[in-house]
Order: C-alpha cells, then structure tokens, then sequence
C-alpha cells in the first residue's frame, strides 16, 4: 500500500463522520388515510357495536357514548315526562299552601297541616328530579327519573290502600287517588321497560 492510499485509508473515517447525514423521512400516519383506517379497524372503532352505537374512538367505546341515545327514545316519553313534572309539581305547591283542603277532598277528613305540608315537600322534591330529566339527554338519568316516580307512586298506591282499609271508608276523592296512582305506575314502568330493553342483533 503506497503513503497515498495510506493516508486516504486513514483520512477516509473522518470524511464520513464530518459529513452530514440527510434527514430522515417520517411517515404522518396522521395524515395518511389507509394507515388511520388500519389503526381503527385494529382498534375496532368506527363500526357499529351490539347496541347499535357508533364509536369514535376506543375511550367511548369502553365508557359508552350516550349521544346517539336521542334518536331511539320511545315515543311521547318527553310528554310523559313534562305532564308527571307539572301534575307534582301542582300537586306539591296545593299540599304547601293548602294542606288541609288537600286532605278533606281526598279522605274527606280533618287532619293536621304538617302532615300534608311535609308531603307536598317530598313531591316538589321529586318534581324537580323529573324537570331534571326532561331536560337531559342521557340514557341513565331517564331511567332513574322514571324509576324514581314508579317507587313512589307505588308506595303511595300501598299506603293509601292500607289507610283506607284501616280506615273502613273509601271517598270518591281516594279512589281517584288510587285510580291515577295505577294508571300512572303503568305508563311509568312501560316506558321504563323500553328504555331497559337492549336492541336486536342484525
């Protein structure tokens, strides 16, 4: 090897070392179409799940998207929901102003205004929870409003009965009580029943 070549040989890893590398080209997968729908099928996002809800991403479809819930809700459930709010809340406003016309129109006797004054608290109380829930959008919070009414107007249903029957006497007022405490308990658990039922599979 001649002092030529030796030099060059030896100059040559400096060459290289000091010369600068060409940048490097990065692939945005962000931006590439193919590669984002790769990633979502592996991911199993985007297609329909057993409920028939779209998913935009793995977090909704882990935690649940209630957004598309609007689309399915049954038929008259925000009139039904907005007629209970406004009968409670009637109900509750005569039971704080006028407790004791309240009870003799019902059971056709006397009694203390406390009684009926606490009542009409506990139904202005659950009046606000079905104002709540006509106004929302979520699956869950519906269910536990219209649940909420069913176990109320079903304790309300038993005690009355019982009272009445300790009572020996049965008013037309209380029977209307009663009447409606049925019908509403009826049409409450059926469009509580919807909501729970969970979509056919295709």
């Amino acid at each position: 090897m001649s002092e030529v070549e030796r030099s060059v040989y030896l100059f040559f890893p400096y060459v290289m070392a000091s010369k600068p590398h060409a940048p490097l080209m990065k692939k945005h997968s962000q931006t590439d179409l193919v590669s984002r729908l790769k990633t979502r099928k592996i991911l199993g996002v985007g297609g329909e799940d057993d409920d028939g809800e779209v998913h935009r991403s793995k977090i909704s479809q882990m935690l649940g998207n209630e957004i598309k819930f609007a689309v399915r809700e049954p038929t008259g459930l925000r009139l039904w929901i907005f007629i209970s709010a406004v009968l409670f809340t009637a109900t509750a406003l005569v039971a704080l102003a006028f407790p004791s016309q309240l009870y003799e129109i019902v059971f056709e006797l006397a009694t203390t205004r406390i009684s009926i004054r606490l009542y009409g608290g506990a139904l202005l109380s659950i009046s606000l929870i079905l104002w709540n829930g006509l106004y929302t959008a979520e699956k869950v919070i519906i269910q536990w409003t219209l649940l909420t009414e069913a176990c109320y107007l079903g304790v309300q249903f038993l005690v009355t009965s019982v009272s009445l029957l300790e009572m020996g006497t049965l008013s037309n007022g209380a029977a209307l009580l009663l009447l409606s405490d049925a019908v509403f308990l009826l049409i409450t658990l059926s469009y509580y029943g919807q909501l729970s039922r969970r979509p056919k599979k295709i």
